[in-house]
């Protein structure tokens, strides 16, 4: 009989949010990747900062990496 393999984490979480030292968690904005000459300048900067998650999300980005 095979040995259960336990808790894994969802290493698509891990590439893609962050969490700070105060236990915030930052992510990336979308629509960044392609597309960027028909945006203006200014929204294409504003996609380039990190925004924070909404608290609703953080059970569940938690639950996804539960080694942090």
């Amino acid at each position: 009989m095979r040995r259960p393999k336990g808790i894994k984490t969802r290493k698509a979480v891990v590439k893609r949010v962050k969490i700070t030292g105060t236990g915030k968690i930052l992510r990336g904005r979308p629509g960044r990747r392609h597309l960027a000459t028909s945006k203006n300048a200014k929204r294409r900067r504003r996609l380039s900062s990190i925004a924070s998650v909404d608290k609703t999300d953080y059970k569940r980005i938690l639950d996804s990496m539960p080694f942090r």
